[in-house]
């Protein structure tokens, strides 16, 4: 929370003693580093920033802390313990008056809320705006070891949304594939509410699994195929990539740093399972020279689970 004014990094950077610090931003926040630079060499700090892309919590630039006592990770809250990173969060606010607009939408039955962690601060303030006005609102509390914070989900976790006695669900955030994979995971009736737009809607999962059910027929009769594992820090499910080895002959792991269209297509695989960000299935199949399946697409594939058993695929 660092670069809204609202925490104190320099005391913790002190008190742990550090001198050489690494600072690592996502695509969204990179702009700052030059200004979060100068202010902490002003305060007596060496500065390393890593200029590589960063997609979240899970793709922390670790490398830099040859070179750094600290690494500050700025955007997101931890997916893991690392002992020598800093994680401040970027908080977003908006006028809770907002959640007017997604109220013609919600039925009298009790409802999950929900949120990404730019706005996870404003959860009780979105609780009693919501219970004024009559809603029977629920938030998951205390988080997984993913999401932390009360009622704060993932693109690859959507655990604070499973919440019993609850089959409807407001997320508060933008864009749609929280919503979808809410919908999706939990089967209930979501409404999505973009806080910056004032804009709802109510989401569900139709067009994304028709969208699946197509990339997993034309994985059909594939020969070849590569099982994808990230070196990525919260991301390297090296476990799971081996139990799905064995479910097709001519499976074989892939160790990735970056998974990108131009690699698939050197390494002339028929079909590629993901078990790096989840997300790299579902957003960007269109960029993918060949199928990218998720691991429980590949269950289907391979006769190991039904379609009706269909679940989006979360780090859990």
């Amino acid at each position: 929370m660092w670069l809204n004014g609202t925490s104190d990094l320099i005391g913790v950077l002190k008190q742990r003693g550090a001198k050489r610090v690494a600072l690592q931003f996502p695509e969204g926040l990179k702009r700052k580093a030059a200004s979060c630079t100068r202010t902490l060499r002003e305060a007596g700090f060496e500065v390393i920033i890593s200029g590589d892309p960063c997609y979240g919590a899970c793709d922390l630039a670790l490398g830099a802390l040859e070179y750094a006592d600290v690494l500050v990770h700025f955007g997101h809250t931890p997916v893991d313990d690392r002992p020598q990173v800093i994680f401040e969060p970027y908080e977003i606010g908006f006028d809770c008056a907002v959640l007017e607009k997604a109220l013609p939408f919600l039925s009298g039955k009790p409802t999950g809320l929900v949120t990404t962690v730019q706005h996870a601060h404003l959860i009780p303030a979105m609780e009693e705006f919501l219970h004024r006005k009559g809603i029977d609102v629920r938030v998951c509390g205390g988080g997984s070891g993913r999401t932390p914070c009360r009622g704060q989900v993932l693109g690859c976790s959507f655990t604070a949304a499973r919440i019993e006695g609850v089959d409807q669900v407001l997320f508060v955030g933008t864009g749609h594939f929280h919503p979808v994979g809410i919908a999706i995971s939990t089967g209930a009736r979501v409404i999505a509410l973009d806080p910056l737009t004032g804009t709802a809607e109510e989401v569900n999962g139709d067009a994304l699994l028709r969208r699946r059910f197509a990339v997993m027929e034309k994985a059909k009769g594939a020969t070849g195929v590569g099982i994808i594992v990230s070196s990525k820090s919260g991301q390297q499910r090296m476990d799971l990539a081996r139990r799905l080895v064995p479910l097709h002959p001519g499976a074989v792991i892939v160790l990735m740093q970056e998974v990108s269209p131009a690699e698939l297509l050197n390494l002339g695989f028929a079909c590629y399972v993901n078990t790096a960000c989840p997300r790299l299935a579902y957003d960007d199949q269109v960029r993918f020279p060949v199928p990218v399946l998720s691991p429980q697409e590949f269950e289907i594939l391979c006769g190991k689970r039904s379609w009706e058993e269909y679940a989006i695929d979360e780090i859990l």
